[in-house]
């Protein structure tokens, strides 16, 4: 083929589609289809180009050409910021909202059991015999438990707890698939949790516990039940998938699991900020306020952006256009 006769032929054609491309939002109808008989017609033109092995400068001006073009036919892509934006105002709060009667019982379930395994030391105090040393128990009420939460500086403190509280959120969100796992990791959390706070209280400091773990837990505890309800949630629709496949049901599900990841560790750096520089800094009453509107934010705004998503068709799935088709099933 010959590359110069080729490219003087089909010149006038490539500046027509220049043209339209820069164009693009003053298009007629009948521009708008020129621009995409073009784009196709140019893209001929390039693999021909191509296989003809003409000179790359060529090559390269046509390619950016059909670049440009393209975003011209399909559409600019979103900004970040506005994908972004949907994500924490749109899919993650439908997502939280969905999942709402997982998550809750589960809470409300953990804080019985902790409940009870402070009662137990409370009423019965040769459990603690069982539990731990006489040393390890007056190092805990002492000082091991208040020291926890100054003994680093607080930038690092604030790194170890969140990598520590997504670790621990991770752990029940992928063995939530299996079902019973996640179900042990939050049983030996509400245990542990259970056992600080009657050894402390037998000890006379239950305000000094309260005042410390409430700052930053109950956030924290709210993120991990949800962690661990999206993966149960998710080992639920295999064993249960309805209407749909097993397929189709750990795939939709899967997607919103998934989808809430970063959601969820943007709740535990909240958290672990808390945790780091609010704890170990400001008077009991002040964090413990902090502590709870904090939480009562976090619930505000599952129910209004949350509820307002989910019933406008929204779950945290991705957006349909980028979801494989799937046949119908029948119910």
């Amino acid at each position: 083929m010959d590359v110069e006769a080729f490219v003087s032929v089909h010149q006038p054609q490539w500046d027509r589609l220049a043209r339209l491309t820069r164009r693009q939002r003053r298009l007629s109808g009948a521009e708008a289809e020129e621009l995409v008989v073009l784009y196709q017609r140019v893209g001929t033109h390039l693999a021909a180009l191509r296989a003809a092995g003409a000179d790359p400068v060529s090559i390269g001006r046509l390619s950016g050409l059909i670049a440009d073009a393209r975003g011209a036919v399909t559409g600019a892509q979103a900004p970040v910021w506005r994908d972004i934006s949907k994500y924490f105002l749109v899919s993650f709060p439908a997502a939280l909202y969905a999942s709402r009667r997982w998550w809750i019982p589960i809470g409300l379930l953990f804080y019985l059991v902790a409940a009870w395994t402070a009662w137990r030391i409370l009423a019965h105090p040769e459990v603690v015999d069982s539990i731990a040393t006489p040393d390890q128990v007056k190092d805990l009420v002492g000082h091991g438990f208040e020291s926890y939460y100054s003994d680093n500086p607080a930038q690092d403190f604030a790194l170890r707890v969140w990598i520590n509280n997504t670790t621990l959120a991770a752990s029940a969100l992928a063995l939530g698939i299996l079902l019973v796992p996640s179900v042990f990791v939050l049983w030996d959390n509400a245990v542990n949790l259970g056992i600080n706070a009657g050894l402390m209280i037998s000890h006379e400091k239950g305000g000094l516990f309260f005042s410390l773990i409430t700052p930053h837990g109950l956030l924290e505890l709210t993120t991990v039940f949800i962690a661990a309800a999206a993966g149960l949630r998710l080992g639920w629709a295999w064993v249960v998938p309805g209407p749909r496949t097993r397929m189709q049901a750990l795939a939709q599900t899967g997607r919103a699991t998934v989808g809430m990841a970063i959601g969820l560790g943007a709740l535990l750096l909240v958290t672990g900020l808390i945790e780091a520089f609010v704890t170990p800094f400001l008077p009991g009453p002040v964090r413990v306020t902090i502590g709870i509107v904090v939480e009562l934010a976090f619930f505000t705004y599952v129910w209004t952006l949350g509820r307002r998503a989910y019933r406008s068709g929204e779950y945290g799935d991705i957006d349909e256009a980028d979801r494989e088709a799937t046949a119908p099933v029948s119910a």
